[in-house]
């Protein structure tokens, strides 16, 4: 799988990111080490990462989002235009450190709302993508668009075909389970 780092249009995922590590981390009045204990990751990664060195992975981030009490997207966020197009091969994108998986952020939540939108890829293989809960209320809404796959809380997974559309608590462990290679969906998480 690839990062949109590769891609010419898409944003520059590393310093997006660090930028808004920064902006969270000060907004929240967190030093580097406060944070990254409460985000359970070593303060030299954090400060790499602020510094807009190294490779973040999917898992790290939503570790520091949690801490910060900001949903996910609030890291990946580039500078929004009036009109908002991802291209199917464009967008900030960041792998699993875990499995063949990876998230491509394709809107964030505008004022007033609690919702954000991202757009999937996984391959099937023993490691599966095991999502640990989220902040209370979070409800995924999954629609697979090609493959097929099995989603949900952990020991509720349902299988999805394309078109097929689920909707689950968030705030308890889940999995992303591919059942046919380059499966892609449409995952919008909601916040209460």
């Amino acid at each position: 799988m690839t990062s949109a780092a590769n891609h010419p249009n898409s944003p520059n995922p590393i310093a997006t990111i660090a930028q808004a590590l920064k902006r969270e981390r000060e907004r929240a009045g967190l030093s580097l080490s406060e944070l990254a204990r409460q985000a359970g990751i070593a303060k030299s990664t954090l400060s790499q990462l602020e510094a807009g060195q190294g490779n973040p992975s999917i898992e790290s981030l939503w570790s520091v989002a949690l801490a910060l009490d900001v949903p996910f997207s609030r890291l990946l966020e580039p500078t929004k235009a009036s009109v908002h197009v991802v291209r199917a091969h464009e967008g900030m994108t960041v792998n699993s450190a875990d499995a063949p998986y990876q998230v491509t952020l394709l809107s964030t939540s505008p004022p007033l709302a609690r919702r954000d939108v991202y757009r999937i890829q996984f391959e099937p293989g023993q490691a599966s993508r095991q999502a640990a809960a989220h902040a209370k209320g979070t409800i995924e809404h999954v629609i697979v668009m090609q493959g097929r796959a099995r989603v949900g809380p952990v020991g509720n997974e349902v299988e999805l075909a394309p078109g097929d559309y689920a909707a689950f608590a968030a705030d308890e462990a889940h999995v992303y389970h591919a059942l046919e290679p380059s499966t892609s969906a449409v995952v919008i998480l909601e916040y209460v």
